[in-house]
């Protein structure tokens, strides 16, 4: 496929890396520029004014003055659920704090009650209907946690739903094993017989089955210590799994800490974070994968995006998409939200959005840039002024195709 009268071209990068500080204030692209498609993948781009119209092409495209940019990446999410919790969200209307919820079998427990009584198949569905959702909206690698089961079975159907999904969809998928997302009613005055769980009877069943890339804890007063934290991620380690971190959404936890420490692709959240977790980081390969969709949808402080720029860490986004804090995959508006309330520049949120979030899932050598031999994963924009319009007109919806795989959707 020959795609032509592209108004911009949008993260071109021959030698694409993990961006830091400054350097995701750089968005390179080309004004009135083609692509060229083969076998899934971009083989080929320029100017309009280069284009050799010789080389036989198949099927030409009219981008039409589009906006073309690479799908989004997002790194971080809990998609696979059972059912809502907007009960949760008037009570939080009414000045409900989410500890409190949480304290009162709300939350997590809750979902995970739910998750529980919902079969396999239907939990599927569930999520198969979300990700359709968010391809639409421009998603097209996406991280999936587990985490809502707590319990043998439930992690591991959750397990085994996203291996489905892996198979079916024509997304990247990443998964995680989140069973360390909180203790479970029956476990609260006994941690370490549920992490005995995690450890000697779920760990070895998913490295059987092949079923987790990584794994993750909720490094958080009132959830899992640090020294609890550690014991779970050496476990882990030694079924291969890589860790990542929920870390400091509520407290300086220490998680960004113990991230570091363990070599973590990512600490996620970082909603609290003071010039320690930054100095921490600054000398790391972690990435922070910051979530303003929570902070906005819980009303909490949003991520110092400023200050870590400035300290030149490397930064993703993602959506947190899940029932409780963030029932939204919407990147687009993401992307609005980082630049309206963190200062973030509609370049640096792209980039953090697509390429610094595909390094934040491993996937960087197939998708997050428009580079020779990448999967053609595609945002077509409607016609707009410019690249800020988009996330100005943080009310439209500015997509108008999406292509995955080389195929439009």
């Amino acid at each position: 496929m020959l795609i032509t009268n592209i108004k911009q071209l949008i993260g071109i990068r021959e030698n694409p890396h993990l961006l830091r500080g400054k350097e995701m204030a750089i968005l390179p692209f080309l004004e009135n520029a083609f692509l060229r498609i083969e076998s899934e993948k971009i083989t080929d781009y320029g100017l309009m004014k280069d284009l050799d119209l010789t080389i036989e092409t198949n099927d030409i495209y009219d981008a039409k003055e589009a906006f073309v940019m690479p799908t989004w990446c997002d790194s971080h999410t809990h998609i696979v659920y059972a059912g809502s919790r907007e009960n949760e969200f008037i009570q939080k209307i009414k000045g409900v704090s989410y500890e409190e919820i949480a304290k009162n079998g709300g939350g997590i427990l809750f979902s995970a009650r739910k998750l529980n009584e919902t079969s396999e198949e239907e939990l599927f569905e569930q999520a198969w209907n979300r990700i359709e959702a968010i391809k639409k909206l421009g998603t097209g690698a996406i991280e999936i946690k587990s985490g809502y089961g707590l319990s043998i079975e439930g992690e591991l159907k959750m397990l085994r739903v996203i291996k489905k999904l892996k198979n079916k969809s024509n997304l990247l998928i990443k998964a995680t094993f989140l069973a360390a997302h909180t203790f479970p009613s029956e476990f609260k005055n006994n941690h370490q017989g549920y992490i005995k769980q995690i450890i000697d009877e779920m760990l070895p069943i998913i490295f059987e089955e092949n079923l987790a890339n990584y794994i993750d804890v909720f490094c958080e007063k009132g959830f899992f210590s640090i020294t609890e934290t550690e014991q779970i991620l050496e476990a882990g380690k030694h079924f291969g799994l890589k860790p990542k971190i929920h870390a400091n959404q509520l407290h300086c936890s220490g998680g960004v800490q113990v991230g570091v420490k363990h070599r973590a692709i990512s600490v996620d959240h970082l909603e609290t974070m003071g010039n320690e977790e930054i100095d921490c980081l600054k000398n790391s390969n972690t990435i922070g994968t910051l979530l303003p969709s929570a902070a906005f949808f819980l009303r909490m402080s949003y991520p110092p995006a400023r200050q870590m720029l400035d300290a030149n860490l490397a930064i993703a986004l993602a959506s947190d998409y899940n029932p409780g804090s963030s029932p939204s995959g919407n990147m687009p508006l993401l992307i609005a939200l980082s630049c309206i309330q963190m200062k973030m520049t509609p370049e640096e949120a792209i980039n953090a959005a697509t390429l610094n979030g595909a390094y934040a899932m491993e996937v960087s050598d197939e998708v997050g840039s428009i580079t020779k031999g990448k999967l053609a994963n595609l945002i077509f924009t409607k016609k707009m002024p410019s690249l800020a319009y988009l996330p100005y007109s943080f009310g439209e919806n500015l997509i108008d195709n999406i292509m995955i795989r080389g195929n439009f959707q």
